[in-house]
């Protein structure tokens, strides 16, 4: 089992975020990532760059107003007379019966779901690189291997099609999942951040060649509230390929790990060629986003959980924020993985 991580990621420093209506820092820091690879490093795994995929992976999936949205959305917004240092959108039209706009400030708020994914100088580039880094790691297990862990930040499973939210920009997951696709008839994603895959799901809703499963904290009470509810399982050939598993919030290990039972089963059923986890350790008890509390030995649980469904498996960062733990979190998954 590998690891995949580029230097460039690290460039992407977020720093707005609104909570509560108060401005604060970011919790998307690229600290993030050095604890991250300090997991990595005490289990041993040898980390590898990226290779370049270029733009089709990303075009696959994304619409492609939208990528060229990401790509010059920092520049035309610093044009702006007394522009902020970072694309904040502060007008959203939820796409009801309107016309795209021309405005950099209009085509904000039409691509951006929230204020949580300001866009910086170096964000599409840092944006890009963590999709490399899912499919660099997809290709590892493609050619043989039986685990491999792509080390994404920006994180993805927010992000739709054509729209970026809570701290997302390109879907990670999504994108090597259609990847794999190249090689695999089924390809399943099993999302275990503590927030619900929306992008994922919008972007594979009406398929069933991809079954997406989310093991999540209740929307009802927690981000990303609009999606991620048990009624929600697609439409048209994708009903049916669609299962999200909420749970109480402050949940701990055994509501978690009876979920992941209920998604062993769908999988069985599907009986995927590869499974990608989106794997958020956000879930953690001592994680600053608090919305569930699944201890360092229930990571490790959860990581045996994952090895049991013998299958080919890619595992994509998503969340999990600065904590003492959060090293720690990782560790234990990936112990879990190869014990």
């Amino acid at each position: 089992m590998k690891a995949v991580y580029g230097e460039q990621q690290a460039e992407h420093d977020p720093q707005f975020f609104l909570v509560k209506g108060q401005p604060r820092r970011s919790t998307e820091q690229p600290e993030r990532a050095q604890r991250l690879l300090a997991g990595v490093a005490r289990c041993g795994l040898e980390v590898v760059t990226p290779d370049e995929f270029g733009a089709s992976p990303r075009a696959a999936v994304h619409d492609a107003t939208y990528l060229d949205f990401l790509d010059c959305a920092f520049s035309e917004w610093s044009a702006l007379p007394e522009s902020t240092a970072e694309v904040i959108a502060n007008v959203h039209p939820m796409h009801r019966r309107t016309n795209y706009p021309h405005s950099i400030i209009g085509r904000a708020g039409w691509h951006m779901a929230d204020t949580a994914c300001p866009i910086g100088k170096h964000t599409f580039k840092a944006a890009c690189v963590s999709a490399n880094c899912a499919l660099t790691a997809t290709q590892q297990v493609v050619d043989g291997a039986r685990y491999s862990y792509a080390l994404c930040r920006p994180p993805g499973h927010h992000a739709y099609a054509d729209m970026a939210g809570g701290f997302c920009f390109l879907n990670n997951a999504a994108i090597a999942a259609q990847y794999a696709r190249n090689q695999h008839q089924r390809v399943a994603i099993l999302d275990v951040d503590v927030h619900h895959g929306n992008g994922t799901q919008g972007i594979f809703y009406d398929r069933q060649d991809v079954l997406t499963i989310s093991v999540h904290a209740d929307p009802s009470h927690f981000y990303p509230f609009f999606w991620g509810h048990a009624n929600e399982c697609g439409e048209a050939e994708g009903e049916g390929y669609n299962l999200n598993l909420p749970l109480h919030l402050l949940s701990g290990d055994g509501a978690f790990l009876s979920a992941l039972e209920q998604a062993s089963h769908a999988l069985a059923d599907f009986n995927p060629g590869l499974l990608l986890v989106a794997l958020g350790l956000d879930a953690s008890e001592s994680d600053p986003l608090r919305g569930l509390s699944v201890t360092t030995p229930g990571f490790r649980q959860i990581g045996s959980a994952i090895a049991d469904l013998n299958l080919p498996t890619v595992f994509v960062q998503e969340g999990g924020y600065l904590s003492d733990v959060l090293t720690d979190s990782l560790a234990a998954v990936l112990e879990g993985v190869l014990s």
